[in-house]
């Protein structure tokens, strides 16, 4: 079950001149399913990408690093393979060889350098990568290359999330359109970080090189670094921005005339794949924005946002519909904000003013914030009243379903 979520539809996702992908039946878990998808870029793209913190990453994410950081002397990125079932993290020497295979033999097929390839892999960790299932895959995967299968590759990175998740645009400037498309999974193990999430976005338009790297980092904090779902923060995460420059739009600095256009669009449609990340949770039933204001800087008005997202007790009182409005005060509280004056906190559900002056408003009535509860979509509204910054954080509910899904996940 998803929040209002609804299903991408495949004349709805724009081809990206010089992107093409091609999608395989690789058995790696579980067999007549897409499970292997590869991604190939035209000559002069740009490839950037953002990677989860966790010190026990994996060996995809590892390699995706070190091929990044060669800047090119190998051979510009031109090409990702992605696999699910399985994550080949916790693997060893033995997962860094088979990531390096993975590249190896797609190399071959592409006509390519090893350190052109980018790879990805997400499902369950601390178990072999069955590389020659996914080596066997990769050249129905290369056959099966085209512009138009965002869907089919939606699909082909889900783990535990329910449904595909893609959308795109197109972003009219005054050097001409530029279109940008993306797709993402993620349902569980979600927090900043980033999540268990791979993100992928493919843009025609130019960017100078280096400049995409900077954006990148900046779009991931707007956008998959302001979900959490359970506070796990996973070994795969990976977050890619790919500019193919096959447009007339090519942007050289950031003082460009299409540069505010195309940042803009691109955070927006990150948001959006972020967003469906949340609505399609492990378990959840209702969508949660918690906008934090009036904070000295936005590092604090994350941590108060973050410290309600994660608590489990705010959490369940959500599934409950239950307004212990107390529980998000505490969290305010303990969210490490150590001079916190908190005769000077406001909070409103929704358009419900809850709590004034850091006591509950003398106007609060339970029953509106029964009816705020009772929504499929809920906003928290923060005022520190500490200064002028702000930071907002989207979650979702913790429910029975979500202790189910996790304990039986490598079903």
């Amino acid at each position: 079950m998803t929040v209002n979520l609804p299903l991408p539809q495949k004349d709805q996702l724009k081809p990206v001149k010089g992107f093409q992908m091609g999608i395989a039946e690789a058995g790696i878990k579980k067999a007549n399913r897409k499970d292997l998808l590869v991604m190939t870029l035209a000559s002069g793209s740009q490839v950037a990408g953002v990677f989860t913190l966790n010190r026990f990453c994996a060996a995809p994410v590892q390699v995706c690093r070190e091929h990044l950081a060669l800047d090119g002397s190998k051979g510009e990125i031109r090409a990702l393979v992605v696999n699910t079932g399985n994550a080949n993290a916790g693997t060893g020497e033995r997962g860094m060889q088979d990531a390096l295979a993975t590249c190896a033999e797609l190399a071959k097929e592409l006509k390519l350098n090893p350190e052109q390839i980018l790879p990805f892999s997400t499902g369950v960790i601390l178990e072999p990568l069955p590389i020659d299932k996914l080596i066997s895959a990769l050249p129905k995967a290369v056959a099966n290359l085209g512009e138009d299968h965002w869907l089919d590759a939606a699909e082909a990175i889900m783990t535990t999330d329910t449904q595909p998740k893609a959308t795109s645009m197109t972003v009219e400037t005054s050097a001409g359109a530029v279109t940008v498309t993306g797709i993402c999974k993620g349902a569980g193990m979600i927090h900043p970080n980033m999540a268990t999430m791979l993100g992928f976005i493919a843009t025609d338009a130019g960017f100078a090189p280096g400049l995409l790297s900077t954006l990148t980092q900046e779009i991931a904090d707007q956008s998959f670094n302001a979900i959490t779902i359970d506070g796990d923060t996973s070994t795969n995460d990976s977050f890619i921005i790919m500019a193919t420059g096959q447009s007339a739009v090519q942007i050289q600095s950031t003082s460009d005339a299409s540069y505010d256009l195309i940042r803009t669009a691109l955070i927006d449609l990150a948001r959006k794949l972020a967003q469906m990340i949340v609505r399609d949770g492990e378990g959840a039933t209702k969508f949660i924005t918690i906008d934090v204001q009036g904070g000295k800087t936005e590092e604090e008005c994350r941590l108060v946002a973050e410290a309600i997202a994660h608590s489990p007790l705010v959490k369940t009182a959500f599934f409950a519909s239950d307004p212990n409005l107390g529980r998000i005060l505490a969290a305010i509280g303990y969210a490490g904000i150590a001079d916190l004056d908190v005769n000077q906190v406001q909070m409103w559900l929704g358009d419900v003013w809850v709590a004034k002056n850091g006591g509950r408003n003398p106007d609060y009535q339970e029953a509106d914030g029964q009816r705020v509860m009772q929504a499929s979509e809920i906003t928290i509204k923060i005022d520190l009243g500490r200064g002028s910054a702000q930071q907002t954080m989207w979650t979702c509910d913790l429910s029975h379903d979500y202790v189910s899904i996790n304990a039986d996940y490598r079903s």
